[in-house]
């Protein structure tokens, strides 16, 4: 998993619009979204543009994932 960030509100809509059904991925707290690689390249196929942050820890992958459990439960 690959961690990402988009410039604004618009271009993070646009983007999770198109993800959406085709690629499986989590968005983190701090508003970072954690997508496979193959999603990198769809992005930049449809010109939505974002950042690469890095690849994501595993503790970043756990948090995200507890975080959406947690969510669940409320």
């Amino acid at each position: 998993m690959i961690t990402i960030v988009f410039a604004d509100r618009a271009t993070e809509k646009r983007a999770l619009a198109f993800l959406l059904g085709r690629f499986s991925g989590r968005v983190t707290k701090s508003g970072e979204h954690l997508v496979p690689e193959a999603a990198l390249e769809a992005l930049a196929q449809e010109n939505i543009p974002f950042t690469v942050k890095g690849r994501a820890t595993y503790e970043q992958q756990v948090a995200a994932l507890r975080g959406a459990a947690a969510d669940q439960e409320k």
